[in-house]
């Protein structure tokens, strides 16, 4: 059978076998290129221990017990070494070296350079002794001929002591990277070493954890795998692992305490400043069952796992949340490859099961968290799904697709957090970060500011812990993020992220003091106050941020008239749009000045312009399922089952954008409210327009007062829309309803708007004139004259529409009159 001995950092797999006639066999495994080489062999049968090769494949290591355990009894002298070290020359099979024959195990670790590099005249190996203490060998080779490789006749191998006085230690293959722990008075401290391709090695990391250390047997982790060993150890250790991410992160996974009846594990987030400690209840006590929980690196996740019990998967980035971190159990947490608890995880996304010396690739199944998603009860449950499906998946279409299609289905499922602002902030959050270094701690990752929910089964308590202390020159690549991480928790993390507060109070002040006046606004009408100047210089910008923005839509394509929006001006949408791209900038200048400002510009536009794609995406998705066309923006019918689906689902969006305070893609209102005529009885229409549900636009108010004919029922409906319009708005739109209601409406408004504008003008005493209809209602003739007096003196509140004037008021009131009175007009 074969045994999985060792994986190096190039993914070539060390294992060995047993021959017929009792040899010892050591085999090469390529998991790239699937192919096996034979490397070495003993002729009789041994215990290998532990084995590495160099990186040129010319030297192997090998630690291995001299006799079995039968044979060592029956020695008759006691001054025999139990273990050897060898040092073996395979290109070609030539001498063998003998570095250590000790009576304590020995673990050997070849260091790798990187993997660009030319092969090396040097190989480092590392000795780790069972006596607690890691010592480093350097070895020179000499090249002969035909391609021959001996190591260089110098005596003794020059060595160098690297770590004293251990009890726990890691080996990090893929970086090169040891961790180590050593007692110290009541706590424990976590150290690491870095070794560097073309330098020596330096520590570079101390962090004090509150473990408990006493007199326990070296744990070994990463330094190959004896299973035999490691279970003899495993009662008497630490049940303890590092994990690094590609984002910064550092976390310690530790057991703390299991009984047949809880398991207690701790996580060391020491990128964040605090511990979590997690006590789980167990469905089924039976202690046979009970072994020690297997930790596994899942680079954006660290997961937990005890076989039929339970699996936790822990959110590096945001461990924060609870909701984040996803808690299965069952059926779900059953891995069906991995049925005991003797795992190590070599690398990241990979797993090795000691017990049966198997190795495998990890990772979260998408149908498998689409199903849990689909089908969970739990809000917390439905939030880290969604999360991690957006963060693990890297956003692919047909998964984006399925998440739309379950938001559109749970709208109003979900009691503690809205669904659709989560995968909006989500979204953006997963697509911008990966762009500029520490931007993820800039830019929100969620709309929730706590959770107050629980996790069944699991109580969870959280200890602050001091940050870990870093000392590193020009070193790049993970210690630069995490020491990034760090600063950031130094400067209170949380206060860092943008949140829209400030965006929402400029914005309702602007909308309610200048909304009206816009078009004048935009017309530049400059005057000699430098506080309006400034004012209309700053609303410029705003106005030409927006187009910035909306020139970087990628909404109008092919298919993008699936939906109907309408490329119209939506000039309070654009404020907001602008002033989004105003104070973020202002954020992220802020925080991130070694970018540029033409960097942080794109980013910010890129950001905006996403939030409405996305927004956008939805529509589609929506409107593609319920197979709408662009035809039902007309009103001479009404909507479907379909398009009331869609109306509510473009409340929602409504909804999370307001609580957002985010901006919507042009012609949205325009669409949303003429959803809402097809598809809402009069009075709940009207009621959604009073409350601001429903926004009145100018091109669906236009197109209704037009398209509508003058019935009782469209008339209440257009008198009832007309009633409610914006004064600046009204001007535009009431003169495409050619309508007696509609003509007494202006009349009314024009003459207020006259009275009004005269204020305490004095005007001589109107000259009477001849009224187009003889009128003996005297207090009617004075008010006609007055107000074709103001008229004449240039007050004229309806400038542009030549229909409004004295006469028009004059034969409006008379019409008005007369029908009320129940006379016949000529």
């Amino acid at each position: 059978a074969l045994y999985v001995v060792n994986v190096e950092r190039n993914g070539k797999v060390i294992y060995t076998w047993k021959g017929n006639e009792r040899s010892t066999h050591i085999g090469l495994y390529d998991l790239q290129t699937k192919q096996n080489e034979h490397l070495y062999m003993f002729e009789k049968n041994l215990h290998i221990i532990s084995c590495s090769i160099n990186n040129e494949r010319t030297l192997l290591a090998v630690s291995f017990s001299q006799y079995t355990e039968e044979e060592r009894a029956s020695q008759l002298s006691l001054s025999v070494s139990k273990y050897l070290t060898w040092l073996i020359e395979i290109h070609p099979i030539n001498n063998v070296r003998v570095l250590k024959a000790v009576d304590s195990c020995v673990r050997v670790q070849f260091l790798y350079p990187v993997e660009s590099r030319n092969a090396s005249r040097e190989s480092r190996l590392l000795l780790v002794s069972e006596d607690k203490y890691i010592e480093q060998f350097d070895i020179h080779v000499v090249a002969e001929e035909e391609h021959k490789v001996v190591i260089q006749k110098s005596g003794q191998l020059p060595r160098a002591r690297v770590v004293d006085d251990l009890v726990w230690a890691q080996w990090d293959m893929m970086e090169q990277r040891l961790f180590y722990i050593v007692p110290k008075e009541s706590k424990s401290t976590l150290r690491c070493v870095q070794f560097y391709p073309d330098e020596n090695f330096n520590s570079i990391l101390e962090s004090h954890l509150d473990i408990t250390v006493n007199d326990t047997q070296l744990k070994l982790v990463n330094f190959g795998y004896d299973y035999h060993q490691d279970q003899d150890v495993a009662s008497k250790s630490l049940n303890l692992q590092v994990f690094t991410s590609k984002t910064g992160g550092l976390c310690v996974c530790s057991l703390v305490s299991d009984t047949p009846h809880e398991i207690i594990y701790s996580i060391y987030f020491l990128h964040k400043g605090y511990n979590k400690t997690f006590t789980v209840s167990l469905e089924r006590t039976e202690s046979h069952q009970l072994k020690e929980v297997a930790f596994m690196n899942l680079d954006n996740y660290v997961a937990a796992y005890l076989p039929g019990q339970f699996l936790h998967l822990l959110n590096v980035q945001h461990p924060d949340l609870l909701c984040y971190s996803l808690f299965l159990t069952g059926e779900d947490a059953r891995i069906s490859t991995l049925q005991n608890c003797s795992i190590r995880s070599p690398w990241v996304s990979a797993v090795l099961d000691c017990d049966a010396g198997s190795l495998y690739s990890v990772s979260i199944s998408e149908s498998a968290l689409l199903q849990l998603l689909q089908r969970s009860k739990r809000d917390c449950e439905r939030l880290a799904a969604l999360h991690c499906a957006l963060l693990y998946f890297q956003h692919t279409e047909d998964l984006e697709i399925q998440i739309i299609r379950w938001i559109s289905e749970n709208l109003s499922t979900c009691h503690s957090f809205d669904p659709i602002q989560e995968f909006i902030i989500a979204s953006l959050y997963c697509r911008m970060c990966p762009e500029t270094q520490n931007l993820d701690k800039l830019l929100p990752y969620t709309s929730l500011h706590g959770w107050t929910g629980v996790v069944p089964g699991v109580i969870c308590a959280t200890d602050i812990i001091s940050l870990p202390v870093l000392e590193f020159q020009n070193s790049k690549g993970f210690w630069e993020k995490l020491n990034s991480n760090l600063e950031s928790v130094k400067y209170a993390e949380p206060h860092l992220h943008y949140h829209s507060n400030m965006l929402r109070r400029e914005w309702q002040n602007l909308s309610e003091n200048i909304l009206f006046g816009l078009l004048f606004i935009l017309g530049f009408l400059f005057t000699n106050q430098r506080e309006e100047r400034r004012t209309t210089a700053y609303l410029r910008n705003i106005f030409e941020n927006a187009k910035k923005v909306l020139s970087h839509l990628d909404t109008w394509d092919s298919e993008a008239r699936l939906v109907p929006l309408f490329e119209e001006e939506d000039y309070q949408q654009q404020l907001l749009m602008g002033l989004m791209v105003a104070q973020l900038k202002d954020h992220l200048m802020r925080h991130l000045q070694y970018v540029g400002k033409k960097k942080i510009d794109q980013i910010v536009l890129d950001y905006v312009a996403n939030l409405l794609n996305l927004v956008h995406r939805i529509m589609k998705e929506v409107w593609r399922r319920y197979q709408l066309h662009s035809c039902i923006f007309c009103f001479d019918e009404r909507g479907s089952a379909g398009e009331f689906a869609v109306f509510h689902v473009m409340s929602r969006i409504l909804e999370a954008a307001n609580g957002m305070c985010m901006p919507l893609p042009p012609g949205f209102h325009t669409l949303h409210l003429g959803l809402g005529v097809r598809c809402l009885p009069l009075h709940t229409l009207l009621h959604y327009i009073d409350n601001g549900i429903l926004q009145l636009t100018e091109t669906c108010v236009r197109k209704l007062l037009k398209d509508l004919d003058d019935t009782e029922q469209n008339e209440k409906l257009k008198f009832s829309i007309v009633m409610r319009l914006p004064e600046a708005l009204g001007q535009k739109v009431r003169q495409y309803w050619n309508h007696p209601i509609n003509a007494n409406f202006i009349a009314r408004k024009y003459v207020k708007l006259l009275l009004e504008k005269l204020g305490n003008r004095e005007c001589s005493r109107p000259v009477p004139e001849t009224l187009s209809v003889p009128v003996e209602f005297l207090p009617l003739n004075y008010l006609t004259n007055m107000l074709a007096e103001i008229e004449s003196q240039g007050v004229h509140p309806y400038e542009k529409q030549d229909h409004v004037n004295a006469r028009f008021v004059e034969e409006t009131a008379l019409k008005h009159t007369m029908a009320l009175l129940g006379l016949k007009y000529s």
